[in-house]
Order: structure tokens, then sequence, then C-alpha cells
């Protein structure tokens, strides 16, 4: 039978909201139970005295045993065979883990004895042998031995799994063996199976984390055997319940007897399960998995059994880790070489995007995504599937919105971004490094929505309830098939590919800084380059001005005591002369205060606009006799800035507009302001012979004209004056205009 439901999003189902008996399953501290399992014998030796402070004792064991061993020296608490056995033990005790320390005999009977350190004291385990099992390691290595030998041919994980579960089940007899790995959310899938026809099938089946809650993997992780004789068992107590050296129940994490908890006994009857051996799995000290072996009904594994599986687990686990790290190390390369044809096309690019996006496919590899994206300085360039530019910046702006990380990776962006699911047939998955600490620049890539099927053992959300009384957990009794879809998700993003794009936002910092270096090293070579032209201008503009007033000086003497003795053409040449050298003069002078202007010291006071522009215009009036001058001039707001340099600017702006307006009637002057949170903007309008807008660019310029002399005189440089003082403020200039029609210039300054 199957239960089916559909999800709009995986981690709302597989991953349900905390109950109160999932919390209790959590809180259980199963490696303190106080009793042991009854097949065998616990004894807690204080290891200064040598003294037995606690014990638990099975009725397998009460042959090998003294009737009330608390209290007892060690050989007093065993049967006299044992002194060889527990002679020299402290030595013989490893600093962790469980030494066999031999076979001790009681009549009849064989018992495995055991011993490893815990809580401060020396545990002794006994453990009852059947009379057919293997009496020593060397028994069971020749099986252990072909499983070496085949292991080492086989290349793919699935038969190694395959392969380990079919030779465990081989070893040990028991019904069924599965090989569990685990998910980074700790959800576990069955991924190799050999089995007989006594229970059923797990093959390819899912199971929750809470299944094995986190405490039982800690213990899985640091014990990598248990076993489960009989699920029905009643537990044989500890006496007394606490340590007397301790004050605390006694910590039987590596014990091999330790008792489970009741909820889990009743888990494995609801599987059908009457006994289970479980052997870790592990990559370096991380649980991998688990091979869990079940039988159907009450089974033991002898300890040689045990130890040979236990050593065939090791072997697994190196083998997958090996196995694991070649294919990540093939990726890596592959990637590796992805990444280096982008760096060598950024690198040999005006703009690391240029490089980036010249080949789409590298870009696409390098993250095995459907789309990309990079996004700098408020433009998008998109290759593949994507969402559009809008989506793409509605993106960016809930990653700045958040703790800005290098790097951003989630295989649902529905379950972490609002409306992320409006993106799914593009962006279900997203891969994102962030290229600046301060702009929103991203290098992005998508994944579409992958929608899948997961076939539980068992309704995940269905994991332990507690009894009506409150008194106790019971698991779920159901492992029919459950089937899931899971929508809005992508194909996880892998390791090899968030380090090699982690590994190009690295190179990408790195382009983009040699490239702000480079530039600041230019800036300050042209910052010298411009100090050195200025101080020429100004020695240059300064000492050409005597040479140019002595010209037009002793060429209007020359006229007025020998202008008598010239021809009519000598005159005209004289008159030439004199023109020419005043214009020239002019030019000078106009060079001369541009040069000062990059030079000369800011004194910024609060100046009233409106008077400036006042008196700027009577000062002006000789200049427009005769003119008919409409003049429009708003109230303007004030301003702080350099009085000498604001007043020159404003001056260059009203003359442009008085000059190229000499042929209207009426000339239309109008003057006025507008303002913002950040700036205050001032403009000169006129209606006079306008521009064409096609040559904007170089109105600004020094020596840039757009008009012939003939048409309007002037030297071409009073704009860029202006352009110079309002960039020296901080501000900005620009014009607008049409042929004939007039033009305006905006000058405007930051309020701050």
């Amino acid at each position: 039978m199957s239960d089916t439901q559909t999800e709009e999003n995986l981690s709302s189902s597989i991953v349900p909201s905390q109950s109160p008996g999932t919390a209790a399953c959590e809180s259980e501290p199963i490696h303190i139970p106080g009793s042991i399992q009854p097949h065998g014998a616990l004894l807690v030796v204080d290891p200064v005295s040598g003294r037995v402070v606690q014990a638990a004792v099975g009725p397998g064991c009460a042959d090998a045993v003294a009737p009330d061993p608390v209290g007892c020296s060690l050989a007093e608490a065993l049967v006299p065979d044992s002194a060889p056995l527990v002679r020299n033990l402290q030595s013989r005790l490893p600093a962790a883990g469980v030494v066999h320390l031999g076979l001790l005999r009681s009549g009849s009977t064989v018992h495995h004895m055991l011993a490893h350190r815990s809580d401060g004291a020396v545990l002794i385990e006994l453990e009852r042998a059947r009379s057919a099992e293997p009496g020593s390691f060397d028994e069971v290595y020749p099986q252990v031995r072909e499983f070496l030998d085949r292991v080492q041919r086989v290349a793919d994980i699935d038969e190694l799994t395959a392969l380990s579960s079919r030779e465990i089940r081989r070893i040990t007899g028991l019904d069924r063996v599965l090989v569990y790995r685990f998910d980074p959310d700790w959800n576990g899938e069955v991924v190799a199976e050999d089995r007989n026809d006594r229970l059923p099938s797990y093959l390819g089946l899912h199971f929750p984390a809470a299944d094995i809650p986190a405490q039982a993997r800690e213990l899985y992780r640091i014990n990598r055997l248990r076993l489960i004789a009989d699920a029905s068992y009643t537990p044989s107590p500890i006496h007394p319940p606490v340590n007397p050296l301790t004050g605390r129940p006694i910590d039987l994490a590596f014990s091999v007897l330790r008792s489970v908890s009741p909820v889990h006994l009743e888990y494995m009857r609801n599987m059908g399960t009457g006994a289970s051996m479980s052997i870790s799995l592990l990559r370096g000290d991380r649980l991998w998995g688990l091979i869990s072996c079940h039988n159907r009904d009450p089974a033991t594994v002898p300890y040689h059994v045990r130890t040979a599986c236990d050593f065939i687990g090791q072997v697994l686990s190196l083998q997958l880790v090996a196995q694991e790290a070649s294919a990540v190390a093939d990726r890596r390369n592959a990637l590796r070489s992805i990444q280096n044809r982008l760096l060598a096309r950024m690198a040999g690019a005006e703009h690391y995007v240029e490089g980036l996006v010249s080949n789409p496919g590298d870009l696409l590899a390098l993250a095995a995504a459907e789309g990309a994206a990079v996004v700098t300085g408020g433009r998008i360039t998109r290759v593949g599937a994507t969402p559009s530019d809008d989506e793409v910046q509605r993106l960016v702006s809930w990653m700045a919105a958040r703790q800005r990380l290098d790097v951003v990776a989630t295989d649902s962006l529905a379950a972490a971004m609002p409306g992320g699911e409006t993106i799914k047939d593009q962006a279900s998955g997203v891969l994102a490094i962030s290229v600046s600490q301060i702009h929103d620049s991203y290098v992005i890539w998508f994944r579409p929505e992958v929608v899948r099927t997961v076939t539980w053992g068992g309704d995940p959300r269905l994991h332990a309830e507690t009894s009506a009384d409150g008194t106790r957990l019971h698991p779920r009794t159901s492992f029919a098939n459950w089937q899931e879809t899971v929508r809005l998700r992508s194909r996880p993003w892998q390791a090899p590919e968030i380090d090699a794009v982690s590994e190009l936002r690295t190179a990408i910092v790195d382009i983009v800084l040699r490239k702000a270096e480079e530039t600041a090293a230019l800036s300050e070579q042209l910052t010298t380059i411009n100090k050195e032209l200025e101080a020429f201008s100004y020695s240059v503009s300064h000492d050409l001005r005597a040479p140019f007033r002595h010209i037009v000086g002793y060429a209007q003497l020359l006229k007025k005591y020998e202008g008598d003795k010239l021809s009519e053409r000598g005159n005209r040449y004289i008159d030439t002369i004199v023109e020419s050298a005043i214009s020239a003069g002019t030019l000078v002078d106009d060079l001369l205060g541009f040069s000062q202007m990059g030079r000369s010291t800011i004194t910024p006071v609060t100046l009233d606009m409106t008077a400036l522009v006042a008196d700027l215009r009577r000062r002006m009036e000789a200049d427009t006799h005769g003119r008919n001058v409409e003049w429009r001039i708003a109230p303007l707001p004030a301003t702080r800035a350099d009085p000498i340099m604001l007043r020159l600017a404003m001056q260059n702006l009203i003359e442009n507009a008085l000059k190229f307006s000499r042929h209207r009637d009426p000339a239309v002057i109008e003057i006025g302001a507008v303002e913002t949170a950040e700036e205050t903007i001032y403009h000169v309008r006129d209606n006079g012979a306008g521009f064409d807008m096609a040559y904007v660019g170089k109105l600004f310029g020094v020596f840039q004209r757009l008009h012939r002399v003939e048409e309007f005189e002037g030297t071409g440089i009073g704009l860029a004056n202006v352009k110079r003082i309002a960039e020296r403020h901080g501000g900005r200039v620009w014009a607008e205009g049409r042929v004939n029609v007039g033009a305006t210039f905006f000058f405007a300054l930051p309020k701050r």
C-alpha cells in the first residue's frame, strides 16, 4: 500500500515541526540507560582498590559471576579461572575502545571477557559464547580476505556497497543487510541491500532524521558496532544505579552490552525485526552512514564474527572516502581548467565582465548551471536561461539586504526568499558570489526546478507519539511506502562547484584591485602632469602679458607720431597689429585666469545669489546699451561657495547668454534655480543662436567653439572656467540647446 502527498516545499514535509515526542527522543540519555542486555554481565571496577562498585548480571552469565559481586575484588567476583585474564589489567587497557581479554570458562560454558575504561572506572563485560562459533579472528579471516580481494577490483560506490552487504550477510547468516547513507539533513536512504524472503525489501527507501536522533548518531560515531540480540529482551539493571566513584550513572557509550531505548525496541518490533546489528561507516570523524543488519527472530552474532564485520566496515569506509575523494578531485580538476580559461579572458579584457561573458559556455559550465547573470555598476548582463532583469535586480536587493556574504548557495530559493517561487523555472537554485563589499556587484548562476518523487519507509511526519497517559513514547507502526512529490528545488550545488566559484570570486577581486591600482597610479601621474601644465601655462601666460602690451603700446605710438609719414596700407597694417595683439593679450589673460582657477584656495562663504546676479546685471548695462533685453530673474536661493570664483562663473554664463542672443529682438535672458535634497541647480537661459546637441560634449573644453569667430568673438575658455569652478566646489555643469532657438546652461552646487 502506498500513500502519496504533493508538497510545494520539501522542507515543510521532510523536516516536520518538532513534536513533543520527537523532542523527548532527542533528549533521551541513551548512553546511561542504567541496565544491560541480558545475554551478558557487567562489572564496574574501581581501578585504585580493584573492587567491584557496580554490577549487572544477566541470566546467561550467572554461572560465571559471584551471586553478589559488588564490594568483591575482581578475582573474587569471577570464577577462579579468571585470574590469568585479569593479570596486569591496567597495562592492557587502551586509552579508548574495547579490548578482548580472552575466553573465560565456567564448567561447560565459555564467555568472552571484554574490558574498557569509562568515567574513571574499568568496565569488565562477559558475553556468553555459542558452542559452534569461531574461536578466534583467524577462523573468520579467510572470508574477510576474500572480501578484500574482491573490493580491490570495484571502482563504483554502488557496486562497493552492494558487495559489502552481500559479504556481511554471508558471514553473519542474518536475514537482511542494508547499507544506509545519510544526507546533509541526516535523513537516510537505503543504497544497497542483500536479503532472503523472511524480511521485506527497503532498497531505495528514505527514512527521516528523527528515526536516528542526534545523540544516537553520536554514539554510532564513537562506537562503531552495536548488537541487539533480542528486541523483546528484559533488561538486567545495574546495582547500585549510581556509580559511587562519580555520583552519577555509569556511561556505557563503549559497552557492547549497553541496553537500548524501549522506544527503539518497539520500533524494531514494529518493523518485524527480532534482532539487529549496526556497523558505522565514517568519513573521517563524521558519520557517512550505517551497515544495518536485521533478523526476523532473535539472534546473536559471535564476537569474532562481529570483529570481522567491524573490519569490513572500516575497509568500506576507507574505500568510500577514497572513491568520493577521487571523484571530487576529478571534478575539481575539470572545473579548474574552465576557471583558468575564464581568468585568462578576464585578465586580457578592458573590464572583467567582458572577459567573463565572452564565452558563455565556460561561465555556465563552471557551476554546471543553466543560466548566469553578472551585475555591476547598475548593469545586468545575462547568459543562458535566466530570470528577467527586474527579477535579477530583486534577487540582488534581497541578497544585499541580508548580511553580505562572499558566497550564497541555495537549492530552494522559494524557501529562502519571499516570492522566489515565481522564478522557479529558471532559478529554483541560486549560487552567487559578491564581488564588492560596498556596491551591489554579483555573479549569479541559476538552476531550474527539478520535480522528483521521494519514497519513504512510512510517513516521515509520524515519528513518535506520547502515550495517552503521557508516561512514554511510541514509535510509528507503519513502514509502508509513502511517496512525496518534491517541488521548488533544483539539483543541489556540490562542494567542488561552490569552491570553484569562490576561487573565481577571489580572482575577480584581485583583478579589480589590480585595475584600481593601475588607475590610481595613472591618475596620480595625470595629476602630476596637470600640475606641471598648470604651472607652465601660468608661467607662460604671466610672461607673455608684458610683451603683448608693449606691442600694442609701441604700435599705437608709431601710428601717433609717424602715422602721417605712412601710407594708407601701412596705417592699416598697424591697426591689424594692434587688434591682434589686444586679442592675443585677452587670450593670455584668460589662460592665466584658467590656470589660477586650479591653483587658488577655495574660501567658501554664504552668498546671496539674488544680490550677486543683480550686481552683475548692473555692471553689464553698458554692454547692452541700445539693445532690447528682457530680463527674467527669479528669486535665487543662497549657497556656500568661494565668492570670487562663483562671481566669475555667473558672469561668464550671463555674458555668454548676452553674446549669443545679440541678434534677437528682444533678447530674453532667464536666470533661475531649483533645489533638491542634495544640491542647488542654477540655470541661465537665452533665446539666442543655440547649438546642436550632437556637439554638447565639446562645450566645456578649452578652446572649444561651436561658432565661427567672425560670428561671435571669444577665446573659448569661458565655459571651461565655469566647469572648473563647479568641479572644484564638488558640483557639475551641463547644457541643453537647439540651433536658432536658444541654450540653457546648468550650474549645480552640492548642499554639503
